[in-house]
């Protein structure tokens, strides 16, 4: 089965020099893949492959446009007509590494949410104790959440790690304070209830409340939390692996003794580098769209953006979104209800 991806190759902070390395390391490792390279011709043209083709588009969202200069006044950027391929049929995902707000309402507006899904979230992996990783959202897209929210992103969530992995149950963890379900605020104290709920209906494999170091002890395979936590914890733990990674290079070559003591633990050291590595996770799904869409960091080199393709394609191979919209579906009794409740909620108070 062949397998196309509609890459803006635009996006970022590189484009094309970095994009197209990657495209073409990718197409060395994928010989069923096909890409579609969406951007300015004459940029794109020093990649000349059989299965790569490019589609024009004489705009660029700017990393720090804004999210109404994307939607509303740049109609052919690179990243619109990417996600139009995929609205189109002409590709299964699409991969950007531009602008995340822009990305969000542009494949929202385009391929617009599943039902029973209010707000499409961000889905990436962590490198856990395991040697595996922990799969955790929201990563930034809804800085505001309700309990369902919460408790959609852990359906949406339940059914990436599914499909990537092959586990029929994935365990999944509210992001809390402590593990004793009193603790939280009022929104995850409700949405701990949910998830419960969820668990018991059987549309999850809920584990509890879990803290920000079991993400990277791998108690659970999901974590769950709102996109304004997400997004710190994420670039906090970036932070931490580049701290790691820059402290081994300046104390290994301070001395002869201790460039002799880096020789002798090379093998553990660079376990531990590519463990910590935030470049081989890159690329996060766009989840809860009629469509697949996949984040790669804006300042993502070529090996880092080759991970995103490698995931976006690794999605679309599994099936991923209508892995999504099946357990939506199984799910959506409790969805509904859940809002309704909510709803019922605001109109009495």
């Amino acid at each position: 089965m062949t397998t196309t991806l509609a890459v803006d190759c635009m996006g970022g902070d590189h484009g094309p020099r970095i994009t197209l390395a990657a495209c073409r390391n990718f197409l060395q490792a994928h010989e069923d893949a096909h890409l579609l390279l969406v951007g300015a011709p004459a940029a794109l043209a020093s990649l000349q492959h059989p299965r790569a083709r490019v589609v024009p588009a004489t705009e660029v969202v700017a990393m720090d446009d804004p999210v109404e200069v994307a939607l509303r006044k740049k109609k052919d950027s690179s990243m619109r007509v990417a996600i139009r391929q995929v609205k189109e049929g002409q590709a299964q995902v699409a991969v950007s590494a531009g602008n995340t707000g822009a990305l969000m309402a542009l494949a929202r507006y385009l391929l617009k949410t599943l039902d029973g899904i209010d707000r499409p979230a961000i889905a990436t992996q962590m490198p856990n104790a395991k040697g595996e990783a922990t799969t955790v959202l929201d990563l930034g897209a809804n800085v505001d959440c309700t309990e369902q929210h919460l408790l959609q992103f852990a359906v949406m969530g339940s059914a990436l790690v599914s499909a990537m992995t092959g586990h029929d149950s994935p365990s999944v963890g509210l992001l809390n304070i402590g593990e004793e379900v009193i603790k939280g605020n009022e929104v995850i104290k409700k949405a701990g209830e949910l998830l419960r709920a969820a668990g018991a209906a059987g549309d999850l494999n809920y584990f509890g409340n879990v803290e920000g170091n079991d993400i990277f002890k791998g108690t659970t395979e999901i974590v769950v939390c709102d996109g304004f936590v997400g997004n710190v914890m994420l670039k906090t733990s970036e932070g931490v692996a580049s701290l790691i990674v820059s402290f081994l290079k300046e104390e290994f070559g301070r001395s002869p003794l201790t460039r002799l003591a880096a020789i002798a633990a090379y093998p553990v050291l660079s376990a531990l580098k590519k463990r910590v590595d935030h470049r081989r996770y890159n690329g996060a799904a766009l989840l809860g769209l009629r469509g697949l869409v996949v984040k790669s960091h804006g300042s993502a080199d070529d090996y880092a953006f080759e991970q995103a393709l490698n995931r976006a394609y690794d999605a679309a191979r599994n099936n991923l979104l209508d892995r999504v919209q099946s357990r939506i579906a199984h799910a959506r009794p409790l969805l509904a209800s859940s809002a309704g409740d909510a709803q019922l909620e605001a109109a009495t108070n």
